[in-house]
């Protein structure tokens, strides 16, 4: 079992550094943006097709929001980033991480719902001003949050190092010697639980829990805080003719796209995790894990660092 899952990661490791080496990511980002303004295109003839009454309307932009939120996510973003390389840190399964990645899209829609029609009715804002505060502000602000839970990854890692040496150091070799002619060697080879009483590190079942829901509240809210730019297109041009439930609908249909591309990064990370670990004893896997996690948060950290400089 763990030599298969050690070759299925190797295999995905190999193909990324081919698509990498041979520009494919490049080409993959311009096909997506280029996807990207024809669907745009698309939604807005379909919303102008519900204002008319065209029958089938309502289907026909709900698959042209489906396909846009696709489209989107394959492109350039923080959300992949963020749930890649909270996969690849932190030994979560990858269940729990579709079950994050499809909150996180959901999310990011309903965030765009309350947004647009808070500002909207609330305020009486224009459309330029809604965008201007997602660019200006909610952007920053979200690649902020990524940071901030990059750091705390690398703060983690620090510490499961720390800890592992000492429970290294903590390693006992007694001599023990009494006066009434005995003679005790006792050797004691410490592992995760040696029996002795008390623990010496984590164990593997230990390593591999998932934090709780504090990681999880921080990732959701990091990619939900800044909504997709044709989300709030779609909600502002569709509340303005008058079908503003078509647009609501759209919108979410625009994050179940999302996710389905987040999802297969979720994989994609849970795949190269395990087969880099799939080889290691429990011992060395309880020492790789915290490499693992300061090593990406600091990856994750200084991208988001990176994009919050430029949102600025």
């Amino acid at each position: 079992m763990r030599r298969g899952v050690m070759l299925a990661g190797l295999a995905v490791a190999l193909l990324l550094a081919a698509l990498w080496l041979g520009g494919g990511f490049t080409a993959l980002r311009l096909w997506a943006e280029e996807a990207t303004r024809a669907v745009q295109r698309d939604m807005a003839g379909a919303v102008r097709a519900i204002a008319q009454g065209a029958p089938g309307a309502v289907f026909g932009l709900l698959s042209v929001c489906f396909v846009y939120g696709f489209c989107h996510a394959a492109g350039p973003g923080h959300g992949k980033m963020l749930i890649g390389g909270y996969g690849m840190a932190r030994r979560v399964a990858l269940g729990r991480l579709v079950g994050l990645a499809f909150a996180a899209s959901l999310a990011q829609a309903t965030v765009a719902v309350a947004l647009v029609y808070g500002l909207l009715l609330g305020f009486g804002w224009a459309r330029g001003q809604v965008e201007g505060l997602n660019d200006q502000l909610l952007a920053p602000l979200s690649h902020a949050m990524i940071a901030g839970l990059g750091l705390w990854l690398v703060l983690r890692g620090w510490r499961g190092l720390r800890r592992g040496r000492r429970a290294e150091d903590h390693g006992h070799d007694h001599d023990h010697h009494h006066d009434h002619g005995h003679h005790h060697d006792h050797h004691h080879d410490h592992g995760a639980d040696c029996g002795c009483g008390h623990a010496h590190g984590p164990t593997p079942e230990q390593a591999a829990q998932v934090t709780g829901w504090r990681d999880a509240a921080v990732l959701v809210a990091g990619i939900a805080l800044r909504p997709c730019s044709g989300a709030l297109f779609l909600l502002i041009v569709s509340w303005q003719m008058g079908i503003a439930a078509a647009g609501i609908a759209g919108t979410y249909a625009m994050g179940l796209g999302t996710a389905f591309v987040t999802v297969a990064v979720a994989a994609i990370s849970v795949s190269l995790r395990e087969g880099a670990l799939a080889a290691l004893p429990g011992r060395q896997l309880a020492r790789a894990l915290p490499v693992f996690e300061l090593a990406v948060g600091a990856i994750v950290a200084i991208v988001a660092i990176q994009l919050m400089v430029a949102a600025l």
